[in-house]
């Protein structure tokens, strides 16, 4: 990319338990989702009767999933890692950042076109979409339990949403009064956000349906495709040309197909995909925003980070439901290349500030580093998808370093601040604050929440042989496997920080079936246990496939290999040359000055480094950081150069070092303290 920009200027360019306490509301006879089930009953595509038991995504009848998603309802995690975040986005997060949202006009933005606010419009083009992803979050959050409050809360502004919608379906509240006549202009949806908002609408509307049965919101989502997107655009010979512009749409039309069985909003996201030649697109626009040509042509991540993830998302999606194998070759094409060269140790992509871009291979800076939060979100939620298409741990484990580390560092530990990047080096004199409780761009704060609200959902797949287990924590599942078995699955363990996990397996009554368990690719020693007794073939990276005639009250012990690693990047990785970085289980670490036994002596921590012989050590500290493991490794500290010039002569004597025991922290948890140095890759000398 040449003369990249970032997503504001480029856009300021172009000026333009179980269930909740819910019961179900009765449809209305006649428009809105009743009138889009009867017409999906002539497609052949039935929608899915019960909204209650569906996962993050339904794939309920995708005929090319391999794995079937849960009800995040049935799913409770219990007192352990994640159950602390989650209680702290909803008694914290949420609420604050709907307290935000209100401070920043982002509903009188919305009163204002109903004569209850005079207040001018504020925030970018793209701010409707942030109600919407916070009413995505509560939706899910609704889905783990009732919250009567907030509960309440959604469902006025919801109201509020709905009441402004245009007699013909149209709805976003920046593209009214002067700049009505911009609507949908080729130049508008490349850089307007229309279709991302109300992608995130029908997102947040499916979301809030499957929790509360509540239909208001996805009946506008159903208004604005049905009456306004589908008569007016797409490829017919009376219909006007179509470009995502930020890719979101994709995916939710999909979900909303899933939803409803209507196949055209299938069909219309496939058209998105492919791109319209009648909109011609700069070089420069196809790389920055990832779509408008057909999504098959596409040989490796470029571009803004978000972009890119959210239309593999949506492609992924695609095939899903169609099964092409052209999206699926070129799907894992791109997986390749972000395995292989763009992704970030912490699972966050993105490595470039200007365009909040995809560099080249390997181009993969500390400092430097953007690592948006949403982008680390859309790669997990990416590798959701290729885990249900495949059941290949591979994607787990992606799945579980980006949720553990790039997108678990978004959110303070209090849960009222952010990071809309996440770099892997921080020099707090550069006067950068890095965790924040707002951004005029605030798209990270709800993403992060709907993400931990949503988070029961990924813990669990059925398939027809039985059912994987994906992710570790305390918890409790209940669902069935396929054939209408009832099954239960009890956690108990200390898992990220312990190693050992033990699943009790009670179905209803005694069924045969495969439980799969995911030895990540970091555990290298591994011990799986039956009843005791010792099951082999649990490989590193693989699913270890346990196929028996299960009993209540079956045990199952995994045990994992927690033994410290020193890792090295590949060589080409420049910035990391000569440096190594620490990960325990899932979590990666990194230094903070503040842990260290005497203050930096140089600026960006400059002058640490650590013995590769050396021995690591793990102690948990209850007291830190709201309890976490601390490792300690040799090594030693450099005192400041003997010039205080820039450059010196090489024949200098080098500075002297002194010996010191380097702290490390859980990458997550860096920033919640006083401003720090921060750094997780650490220069090494040989023994």
């Amino acid at each position: 990319m040449k003369n990249p920009i970032t997503r504001r200027i480029f856009l300021a360019a172009s000026a333009v338990s179980l269930l909740p306490a819910a019961t179900a509301s009765v449809l209305p006879g006649q428009g809105g989702l009743m009138s889009v089930l009867n017409e999906a009953d002539t497609t052949g595509t039935a929608p899915h009767e019960d909204w209650r038991h569906t996962g993050v995504l339904d794939l309920s009848k995708s005929p090319y999933a391999r794995l079937r998603t849960i009800p995040i309802a049935a799913v409770t995690i219990r007192e352990g890692f994640w159950q602390k975040r989650r209680q702290t986005n909803v008694q914290s997060s949420i609420p604050s950042m709907h307290d935000e949202l209100l401070a920043h006009g982002r509903m009188d933005n919305f009163l204002r076109l109903q004569g209850k606010s005079d207040a001018p419009q504020r925030g970018p083009v793209y701010s409707d979409s942030d109600i919407y992803k916070w009413l995505e979050a509560v939706g899910f959050a609704l889905q783990s339990g009732n919250n009567p409050q907030l509960r309440s809360t959604a469902e006025t502004m919801i109201r509020e949403v709905a009441a402004v919608q245009e007699r013909g379906g149209y709805l976003n509240t920046y593209y009214v009064g002067d700049r009505r006549d911009l609507r949908m202009l080729p130049q508008t949806q490349e850089t307007g956000h229309e279709l991302y908002c109300i992608g995130h609408l029908l997102q947040a509307s499916v979301a809030f349906y499957r929790a509360t049965g509540d239909e208001t919101l996805l009946d506008a989502g159903i208004r604005f495709v049905d009456e306004f997107l589908l008569p007016g655009y797409g490829p017919g010979a009376n219909q006007k040309p179509i470009v995502a512009g930020h890719p979101e749409i994709e995916m939710a039309l999909i979900e909303l197909y899933r939803t409803t069985g209507n196949r055209r909003y299938l069909e219309l996201s496939g058209y998105i995909l492919h791109g319209d030649s009648r909109i011609p697109l700069t070089p420069r626009q196809i790389t920055y925003m990832f779509c408008g040509i057909p999504f098959t042509s596409r040989t490796k991540l470029e571009g803004h980070a978000v972009r890119a993830m959210y239309a593999c998302c949506g492609a992924a999606d695609y095939y899903l439901e169609t099964g092409d194998p052209e999206y699926w070759k070129t799907l894992n094409l791109l997986w390749e290349d972000l395995s292989q060269h763009q992704i970030y140790i912490t699972g966050g992509v993105g490595a470039r500030a200007q365009g909040e871009a995809f560099g080249d291979a390997y181009e993969l800076p500390n400092a430097r580093a953007y690592g948006e939060s949403c982008a680390a979100i859309g790669n997990m939620m990416w590798n959701w998808r290729m885990l249900a298409a495949t059941g290949d741990a591979r994607f787990g484990d992606v799945i579980e370093r980006a949720l553990y580390n790039g997108i678990n560092s978004g959110m303070s530990l209090d849960g009222t601040t952010y990071c809309y990047r996440n770099p892997l080096a921080f020099d707090p004199a550069s006067g950068d604050r890095i965790r924040n409780p707002w951004y005029d761009t605030t798209c990270c704060p709800p993403n992060l929440e709907r993400t931990l609200a949503s988070l029961p959902g990924y813990f669990y797949s059925t398939s027809d042989s039985g059912i994987y287990v994906h992710l570790y924590d305390n918890s409790e599942m209940n669902w069935r496997l396929h054939d209408g078995t009832g099954l239960k699955i009890v956690q108990t363990t200390r898992y990220p920080w312990e190693g050992e996990v033990q699943l009790d397996v009670s179905p209803a009554q005694p069924a045969e079936f495969v439980l799969y368990v995911r030895i990540p690719r970091w555990s290298q020693q591994n011990r799986v246990q039956v009843n005791g007794k010792a099951i082999a073939g649990a490989e590193p990276g693989r699913y270890l496939a346990i196929r028996r005639r299960w009993d209540a009250g079956d045990r199952v012990i995994v045990a994992l290999d927690m033994t410290p690693r020193i890792l090295r990047a590949n060589p080409a990785v420049t910035e990391n040359t000569g440096r190594v970085a620490f990960q325990r289980g899932p979590i990666v670490f990194c230094m903070e000055g503040l842990d260290q036994s005497s203050p930096p002596s140089q600026r960006n921590l400059a002058g640490y480094s650590v013995r590769t012989s050396g021995k690591t050590s793990a102690a948990y500290d209850p007291a830190l950081l709201e309890g976490v493991v601390v490792l300690a490794h040799e090594g030693s500290q450099e005192q400041a150069p003997p010039s205080g010039s820039l450059y010196y002569s090489a024949e200098t004597s080098p500075p002297s070092a002194i010996p010191a025991t380097l702290k490390l922290i859980p990458y997550y948890a860096w920033a919640n303290r006083q401003p720090s140095e921060m750094q997780v890759w650490i220069p090494y000398i040989r023994p």
